[in-house]
């Protein structure tokens, strides 16, 4: 059985077993419809069972004890795992978005096996496609496909709740600020070991990639690292880029679908609703119609406030500071694709100088590029500076609000649509283009994160032990800090030289 070729990993067993205890108790009552379908055993009844192949539905395969007990956990004890697994994530994630996903898809996917690279990258695409901070919708979209919409939401809040803390305390005590240009000895290791989990992600996704994804991978890796390197295209241009690009992947896979011999491979997708996308629907709990109107929701969200702040500015009427606030974080988080460094020009535009100065901004900007999580969590030190607590929270709100609302809104649509063959076969193309978005951030992190001799140490020390000897993510950062510390100037001032320095004098 394919279970042989994959053996469970101690964390998937522990969750086997807690799985088990927690049948033997009895299923509780579920509290949303967050997969409150009971699982049916009846052929005749069973949308899971059809004597007539031919017809397009499918045949349930042969399934294991493991896969079994997976269809019958509780939402109780999945609610248990996510918040037992992405707790810890909001403390150890170092190293921007790409890095983040190559966190996630450790935890996810290689470790507790609640997703197979298929649907993950498919959910990385998905937020690739939508505003708002991609890594952050990937754990939403995750924890909601395990466990509802209450587990999304409290996957979110795990996620940036250290980050947040930090930053709006920081935002408004910035007079007792340390110089964040000067990272403390115990942070130097970590950005490093995380870039390193990114180049694992990378190949991971990119070893199973067939001919035409290959291609598509190659091409938006280069497009990527072309718009990041010239400084001719604006980031006003390079913002649509990135959704431009996965919609051509899909198109193009689409078209190659359909040829007689296509470049890509394709699997069959199944008429109608099967086993699988009828789970998936269950523990997601939201139906369509309420993903569509979600998507109505954050329309009118943008278009009011928008449009009451604009008619105020043409009548010189004062506006209330923290609806001006929400204005300007949600209307810059429903036009950023991809998070990360996309928004800081948009950004610094709207608060400098009007909410801080210049200094307070980078200062800012230091520190939340050192902290866990994603750097939209930036959003609640501009609100603190400017109106202290109420505004850091508005602020972060704000800039989160459109990217959550619409990944709630497009899950749904997710689970019943991969199920469908032009879609199924259109995602093919966008997970490839996806995946070389991952391969540009390899080049462009590694630019960025590798200032010194002792930062390549830990880079190679970082993904030896995260390729090699299979560390999880939160050990690899770990260690990444500690080896970081020890070569330090405070330490043993060891590979202290600049990298760019050695290369320009020959020396590698």
């Amino acid at each position: 059985m394919a279970m042989e070729d994959k053996p469970e990993t101690p964390l998937a067993s522990e969750e086997v077993r807690e799985t088990s205890d927690a049948l033997e108790k009895g299923s509780e009552n579920q509290p949303d419809g967050v997969g409150a379908t009971a699982h049916t055993t009846s052929n005749e009844d069973s949308d899971e069972f059809n004597a007539n192949p031919e017809d397009g539905a499918v045949v349930l395969k042969e399934k294991s004890a493991a896969e079994l007990l997976e269809e019958d956990i509780p939402w109780r004890t999945r609610f248990v795992q996510v918040v037992k697994t992405y707790a810890p994530l909001g403390l150890v994630a170092f190293g921007g978005p790409q890095a983040h996903v190559a966190i996630l898809r450790d935890h996810l996917v290689v470790q507790r096996k609640w997703l197979d690279e298929e649907q993950f990258t498919e959910l990385f695409a998905i937020g690739q496609g939508l505003p708002g901070p991609t890594s952050t919708q990937l754990v939403v979209s995750t924890a909601l496909a395990r466990a509802g919409p209450i587990g999304g939401i409290t996957a979110f809040m795990l996620w940036n709740l250290p980050g947040l803390i930090v930053l709006i305390t920081c935002g408004v005590l910035i007079a007792t600020f340390v110089d964040p240009y000067n990272p403390p000895w115990y942070l130097v290791g970590l950005p490093p070991a995380a870039i390193s989990l990114v180049f694992k992600a990378f190949y991971g996704f990119g070893v199973k990639l067939d001919k035409l994804g290959v291609i598509l991978c190659l091409i938006s890796a280069l497009v990527s690292v072309l718009i990041n390197g010239d400084e001719r295209i604006t980031p006003s241009v390079s913002q649509f880029v990135y959704p431009s690009m996965l919609v051509l992947g899909g198109i193009t896979s689409y078209i190659d679908s359909r040829r007689k011999e296509p470049y890509g491979t394709y699997k069959s997708a199944s008429k109608g609703w099967d086993a699988e996308s009828d789970l998936t629907m269950r523990r997601i709990g939201i139906p369509i119609w309420v993903g569509a109107l979600i998507w109505v929701m954050w329309a009118v969200i943008l278009g009011t406030t928008v449009s009451i702040v604009n008619k105020a500015h043409r009548e010189g009427r004062e506006i209330n500071v923290y609806l001006e606030i929400f204005e300007v974080m949600f209307r810059i988080g429903s036009l950023i694709f991809g998070g990360g460094q996309v928004v800081l020009p948009m950004l610094q535009t709207e608060v400098v100088p009007q909410w801080m100065t210049k200094e307070q901004f980078l200062q800012g900007l230091g520190l939340a590029q050192s902290m866990p999580g994603p750097l939209f969590n930036f959003s609640a030190y501009l609100g603190a500076v400017y109106q202290g607590v109420a505004g850091g929270l508005v602020a972060w709100a704000g800039l989160f609000g459109p990217g959550i609302l619409l990944i709630f809104g497009m899950v749904p649509f997710w689970a019943r649509l991969r199920h469908v063959q032009w879609f199924k076969s259109s995602l093919n193309g966008v997970n490839a283009t996806a995946i070389g978005l991952v391969g540009a951030a390899c080049v462009i992190l590694w630019e960025g994160a590798i200032a010194t001799a002792a930062d390549a140490m830990v880079f190679i020390l970082a993904g030896t032990l995260a390729m090699v000897y299979g560390w999880g993510a939160p050990w690899v950062v770990l260690a990444g800090g500690v080896f970081g510390a020890i070569l330090h100037e405070d330490a043993l001032s060891l590979g202290q030289v600049e990298w760019c320095t050695l290369s320009a004098e020959g020396g590698m």
